[in-house]
């Protein structure tokens, strides 16, 4: 590995020479999981799972995102529904006013559920962030990992849930947002783990004795088209990795026939590069805008798990003829990485 050095330098582990103007390795954090990244006005911010808290980084250089402005910017009341086990928070900015969104519970797994937060300052480091209340369909069931997708100007928020009240199965839902804090309609099911990559998710203690997961969803616009990554099996399995779904038609996002599933996974475990069970991605654009960049976090051993072994990694993609994303193999710690375009 590299130590940090000064501006110019140049450092070797005895391999290789890492310019610290042009170059970068991963992770760009110790320790992180499910990371999300917004870029605004030159400002990328930066979320991940805190588990009691909520955290928020910024910077203009993703690589140096240790060195960037960091605080906390909500604690969580003590005895509340929402008090523990705090999973990926992720910030958006919507109306002219900041709202971040994020699942926890009061300590019971089977009550989680998803809330969010607003901040009408300018600037998300400063001004006072408030809990406005769960956000949830009719149905209210068990539900993680929010994301907000705008399209035609009308507001969208997807996440991984359960059918039922049972653990077992962990699925995609879609529904239609009257405004950031309210859920308008019911829930539609777009995905479920249905192919054999998805369903590795067996558990030691038999209590359930498998999950079979869909979680983390994430949206992926290009050229017209648009695409839903999310993570499927089980974090817990080496087997963690990236899927895809794409939206065929745009004229009816609320239907599930309009989401086509892709019948392979787009971003596996790498034994090669010694880099396992990656997942819970987000995108993002070089400082200049001419790139395309996945942050995601893996483990570096081997059954490492759902623990604090993960970190959070970014690497550059391109497209196929085809207008898909070509993510490539997540790529080792110890690889140079060119900064990314525009990096001041």
């Amino acid at each position: 590995m590299f130590a940090c050095l000064s501006e110019n330098t140049y450092v070797s582990d005895g391999n290789n020479y890492l310019n610290k103007e042009v170059h970068f390795h991963n992770p760009i954090l110790p320790s992180g999981a499910d990371p999300w990244v917004i870029y605004n006005d030159g400002h990328y911010f930066y979320m991940q799972t805190m588990g009691n808290k909520i955290e928020l980084w910024e910077t203009i250089d993703l690589t140096r995102l240790n060195e960037g402005k960091h605080k906390v910017i909500w604690y969580p009341p003590n005895s509340t529904l929402y008090s523990k086990d705090i999973w990926a928070p992720e910030i958006h900015y919507i109306d002219g006013r900041w709202y971040v969104y994020f699942a926890a519970d009061d300590g019971n797994n089977n009550l989680h559920r998803i809330y969010v937060l607003e901040n009408i300052s300018p600037d998300p480091m400063e001004g006072k962030w408030q809990l406005l209340g769960k956000v949830s369909d009719s149905s209210d069931k068990w539900a993680i990992d929010p994301t907000v997708f705008v399209y035609n100007q009308t507001k969208y928020l997807i996440w991984s849930g359960w059918e039922d009240d049972k653990n077992g199965e962990q699925d995609i839902y879609i529904a239609k947002m009257k405004n950031p804090w309210t859920i308008e309609g019911k829930r539609v099911r777009i995905s479920s783990p249905v192919y054999s990559w998805e369903r590795h998710g067996t558990l030691a203690d038999n209590n359930p004795p498998y999950v079979y997961v869909n979680e983390g969803p994430e949206i992926l616009m290009h050229k017209g088209k648009i695409f839903l990554v999310y993570s499927a099996s089980g974090c817990w399995t080496d087997n963690y990795c990236l899927g895809m779904l794409e939206l065929v038609d745009p004229d009816h996002i609320l239907d599930s026939a309009s989401w086509k599933k892709y019948p392979y996974p787009v971003l596996t475990t790498s034994i090669y590069h010694h880099v396992y069970a990656p997942g819970h991605c987000s995108f993002f654009k070089s400082p200049d805008q001419t790139e395309d960049w996945i942050v995601y976090h893996a483990n570096s051993q081997p059954g490492a798990g759902c623990g604090k072994a993960r970190s959070p990694r970014m690497q550059r993609f391109s497209w196929f003829s085809d207008g898909t994303p070509d993510f490539g193999e997540p790529v080792s710690t110890d690889s140079l990485l060119p900064l990314p375009s525009g990096t001041k």
